[in-house]
Parts: C-alpha cells; sequence; structure tokens
C-alpha cells in the first residue's frame, strides 16, 4: 500500500471554499474527490461535535519490521524514548497502540504498561510498509477505543514534549490539535532547530507539521467510526490541516513546541525514501545556538544520543 498522492494546493483551496458555499452533500456529487476529501465531507454533514467528556488520546505507531532496519534494539530503544515521553506526562488519560511485524524489546515498566498495546502485522508487503500499518492502526480502533477522545498518528522515534498530553485533551477542541512549533534533532550532525511558523525575520522557515507526522491530535469519536482517519493519515502530514477543517472540524495550533522530531539516527522513514536531506539543510539553517537552551531542551524531552550499533550489539 503506497501513499496516497496529495491534492495539489490550489485545487485545496478551491474546494475548501466550495464547500463552504454549496454545502459538503452537493460538493461530493459534483466534484472528482479523493477517498479522503469524500470522508471528510461525510464527517462534515454530522456538523462539529460537542466538547468531549473525560477524553483520552491514542497514539497510533506504525513500527518498522526488522527487515527494514540495520540496529533493531537501536529501533526498540527509540521507541521506548517515545513511550517513555508519554509516561513522563502530567495526565495519564492516553493510550498507545503500536503495529508491526515484530514485538519491540521494551523494558520491564513498559513492557507491563496496561495502557500500551502491540498489534502484528501480518500482511505481506514490498517496500514501504508504514501507511498499511497505520490503515490497519485505523481498522482497530472500534475495538480499542470506546468513548470520546482525539488520536495521533506517531512515529515511533520522536518525542512529545512534558505536558502536552493535558494541553490537547484541556483544549477541547472539536476538530484536534496541530503541532505548530516543535524541535528538528539531527542527531548525526548534533543540532536542534526550532521549527514554527514563518516571521520577518525567517520568511522561509515551516512549521512542525509541515516537517514531522508527529503533527495532529484529530479528534474521533466511536460513532464516526475510523474511516476519515484511516483515508487521512494515507497521505502526507501536509494535508492533514486541510482534511481536517474540510470535515468541519479544523485543528487548534498548540501553543508550545509540542513534540521534537529525530532525524538522520540510521534508520528513519524518510531516509529509505530519500527524504532527509531537506530537513538536514533545515535544522542547519535554523539550527539553535545557545548551549543552555539546548541543555534545557534535552533535558525536558530526556533526549540523549542513542549508542552506536556497536556498542548496540554488545549489549544484547
Amino acid at each position: 500500500m503506497a501513499q496516497t498522492p496529495a491534492t495539489p494546493k490550489t485545487r485545496r483551496w478551491a474546494l475548501s471554499l466550495w464547500a463552504h458555499l454549496i454545502g459538503p452533500d452537493r460538493l461530493a456529487r459534483t466534484a472528482n474527490l479523493q477517498a479522503s476529501e469524500r470522508a471528510a465531507l461525510a464527517l462534515r454533514t454530522k456538523g462539529a461535535p460537542a466538547a468531549p467528556q473525560d477524553p483520552m488520546l491514542t497514539f497510533m505507531i506504525p513500527l518498522v519490521g526488522k527487515h527494514h532496519v540495520n540496529d533493531w534494539f537501536g529501533v526498540s530503544q527509540r521507541l521506548a524514548a517515545t513511550l517513555t515521553s508519554f509516561t513522563r506526562q502530567d495526565n495519564a488519560n492516553w493510550r498507545a497502540l503500536i503495529c508491526g511485524q515484530d514485538a519491540p524489546d521494551l523494558p520491564a515498566p513498559l513492557a507491563e504498561d496496561p495502557r500500551i498495546t502491540f498489534l502484528p502485522f501480518t500482511t505481506p508487503m514490498q517496500g514501504n510498509d508504514k501507511w498499511a500499518k497505520l490503515r490497519t492502526l485505523c481498522d482497530a480502533l472500534p475495538a480499542h477505543v470506546t468513548h470520546d477522545g482525539y488520536v495521533m498518528p506517531f512515529d515511533a522515534d520522536d518525542l512529545l514534549a512534558p505536558g502536552q498530553i493535558s494541553a490537547i485533551l484541556d483544549s477541547q477542541s472539536p476538530g484536534g490539535a496541530l503541532v505548530s512549533l516543535g524541535y528538528v534533532a539531527d542527531q548525526q550532525n548534533d543540532r536542534i532547530a526550532l521549527a514554527g511558523p514563518p516571521t520577518l525575520t525567517k520568511p522561509r522557515r515551516k512549521p512542525f507539521w509541515k516537517l514531522c507526522g508527529s503533527c495532529a491530535a484529530i479528534r474521533y469519536r466511536p460513532e464516526d467510526g475510523p474511516d476519515f482517519l484511516a483515508e487521512l493519515t494515507s497521505h502526507e502530514h501536509r494535508m492533514f490541516p486541510y482534511l481536517a477543517a474540510l470535515a468541519g472540524r479544523p485543528l487548534k495550533p498548540l501553543q508550545d513546541p509540542a513534540a521534537l522530531y529525530v532525524l538522520n539516527h540510521g534508520d528513519n522513514f524518510g531516509a529509505r525514501r530519500g527524504r532527509v536531506s531537506s530537513k538536514t539543510r533545515f535544522a542547519q539553517r535554523y539550527a539553535i545556538t545557545d548551549p543552555q537552551k539546548i541543555t534545557d531542551i534535552r533535558t525536558a524531552f530526556a533526549f540523549e544520543k542513542i549508542s552506536p550499533p556497536e556498542a548496540s550489539a554488545q549489549s544484547r
């Protein structure tokens, strides 16, 4: 299952305008649409939902298979760091669904945490299977998420900032939350940059959601079903705000840097698709140079350099 191509930007703008002018039903009947856009318009016809009561945040994590990586120990370490960024939060109302061919090697506190569930991926596939795993995770939502809340696709090597589960759940957003501010950490070159909306002094800077897939908590109600989420996550993350708005559930930007995206650690999904170089240049262009700020970020995210494969192999 390949990633679904993005709708061109000009067409996104036009469809958003027409959905407002003529309504979702008529637009769905008259326009040539992608499956994701049809799912968004179908959701729009249900109207904006009321604020959720006692919501839960569910993370959907596609995990690479052993056969695709050079260092499985490193993969498991990075996933453990990701999950630890959840357990360190001040709000325990979350759960994580992980989908992959191979169960990760997690330390005891995480391996025994009832909020963390592993779902085996058994579909034979050639090439990158990330989107097939996200589809499997979406299809599993009805069995694992039984009340109102939010669902957040999250990569197995990214980190969530402290306090962000509370920020998402307390927002009571009818559509969900968007990570506009966040950090990009180039592990190989030991750089950390701040991603965010462009400014007068940084006109070419990009918001975090254009760089990383761990960028959006989408409103999910069991009565809505998983179809919209399944179609949304078949696209690149830059389509998320557009599709959420088309569904009548726009995403509200979080106020603080909410996540840290780790690249150039050796087994990134993007590296296998040849899509890391532009992000490496981004991290270089917008690198934070204040040593104390770097220390503060590393401390907040508990982000440390991970042992190289040689050391990893010796520890197994």
